[in-house]
């Protein structure tokens, strides 16, 4: 009778290895683009808790969200990259979309779509 071992060998052991470190290395690459997404949702948030049920201005509303970028470090996008459009309830409709792209390893890249709508109600 034959004494077989079972397990993986060390090449398995490397592959697997690699495999997960893939894994990490994408997920440390896509963290700080979630992150930022994060930021520009609770900032969209704050204004319309800010603003929600009061007659608000235009430049107004830019300005609060402009010191809000400052305030939370959001470098992927400006104020003038959200579109503000006029509701029917004569508020406001806040629309960001945007894409991200995170460089992985050489030429390879994520590419992350990003889309938040925001109604402030008079």
């Amino acid at each position: 009778m034959r004494n077989n071992q079972n397990g993986m060998t060390f090449l398995g052991i490397l592959v697997i290895g690699m495999l997960a470190g893939m894994l990490v290395f994408a997920g440390l690459r896509l963290t700080p683009v979630y992150l930022e997404y994060m930021k520009i949702v609770s900032v969209l948030d704050g204004a319309k808790k800010e603003f929600d049920g009061t007659a608000v201005e235009l430049q107004m509303l830019r300005r609060s969200i402009q010191r809000r970028f400052d305030v939370e470090a959001v470098t992927i996008i400006r104020v003038q990259d959200i579109h503000l459009s006029k509701s029917d309830t004569g508020g406001y409709i806040l629309r960001v979309k945007y894409a991200h792209k995170a460089p992985y390893i050489a030429n390879i890249n994520f590419v992350v779509d990003f889309s938040k709508t925001v109604e402030i109600v008079r």
